[in-house]
């Protein structure tokens, strides 16, 4: 285990304009996905670390962004850019305290390998994508030939488009299996997870009543990516916590790791993304035990749940504590 030691993690998405409001009928405005993972990975990673968001965004957000990430010592924001001033804005409106409807008036140029090659020595980069078209299969492919960095990608972006008129819609991440020898873990929620396995045909009756996935059915499909290469599959189960998949002494081995309990959720907003970065840390320091990367992948997304700012997440050493005082170990 290396806990001590120094990192350099990537974490490449778009930073959108949010609008939000909660399932209490709360408004707020803020800056949301690759903010929540690299501010999180931040308090996770030791000091002499680095942290670099790599973006794009509108020329109106840019000198916002950076007031943000100035706070955080050991994130570098060089690689946030507003040149072709492009970013995404979004509109959140949760139905409960999980749903919410989508709108998207804006959006970011693609992260393409340009963008990242500056930073082909670090130790991982870390995909947030919230549409399909924000990081493309030939960057992931790029890092792969070009670099030793372990790669955790979040299933969102392939399986979400945008229409014409701003709508956010689910879709199945058809091409998969192009893309999985190109990522080491994998993260998505079961809704993801359905529009990542999916039958050959379906009838019209099929259609308009799919029912949500079922657990042999994430097994399968997670048995499916490990064949691929993909080192790790993590499935978030609501309130069940996150099922995670990977292979030890060459057997299929499945694990629920159970949610952290939180007295009160103020928003879900950028909980994925704060387990990404929970997981990003448990397999930098801990490569053989998935079942810990997914604890700190809950505590970081529980964290997210406490509020609106970022000051909700802890320190590494609290972070520390709130994983032996759930997991006891």
């Amino acid at each position: 285990m290396s806990v001590d030691r120094s990192y350099k993690i990537a974490v490449i998405g778009p930073i959108p304009r949010d609008s939000i409001i909660t399932h209490e009928g709360k408004e707020f405005k803020k800056y949301g996905c690759v903010t929540h993972t690299a501010i999180a990975l931040s308090h996770l990673v030791p000091k002499n670390s680095t942290i670099y968001p790599v973006t794009h965004l509108r020329q109106r957000d840019h000198g916002n962004v950076l007031e943000i990430f100035k706070e955080y010592q050991n994130i570098d924001a060089t690689h946030v850019k507003a040149d072709a001033d492009r970013g995404d804005v979004v509109y959140l409106k949760f139905i409960d305290q999980n749903r919410r409807q989508e709108k998207q008036v804006g959006s970011m140029n693609p992260i393409e390998p340009a963008d990242v090659q500056p930073l082909l020595n670090c130790d991982a980069f870390v995909f947030v994508p919230i549409t399909d078209f924000e990081a493309p299969l030939l960057t992931l492919k790029y890092i792969k030939d070009n670099s030793d960095a372990i790669t955790i990608f979040d299933a969102h972006g392939p399986t979400n488009a945008l229409t014409m008129h701003g709508d956010r819609l689910m879709k199945p991440w058809i091409e998969r299996d192009q893309w999985l020898p190109y990522i080491d873990f994998l993260k998505m929620n079961l809704e993801e997870a359905r529009c990542s396995w999916f039958a050959k045909e379906y009838t019209l009756e099929d259609l308009e009543d799919l029912p949500p996935i079922s657990d042999n059915e994430c097994a399968q499909f997670a048995e499916h990516c490990l064949e691929k290469g993909v080192s790790a599959v993590f499935i978030t189960v609501d309130e069940k916590g996150v099922m995670c998949y990977y292979k030890k002494n060459g057997s299929f081995c499945q694990e629920n790791i159970p949610a952290i309990k939180v007295d009160k959720v103020v928003q879900t907003t950028g909980c994925g993304d704060s387990f990404a970065a929970g997981l990003a840390y448990g397999v930098l320091t801990d490569p053989l035990d998935m079942g810990r990367a997914a604890q700190y992948g809950n505590i970081m997304g529980a964290q997210r749940t406490q509020g609106i700012t970022f000051d909700v997440f802890l320190s590494r050493d609290e972070s520390e504590k709130m994983r032996r005082d759930h997991y006891g170990t």
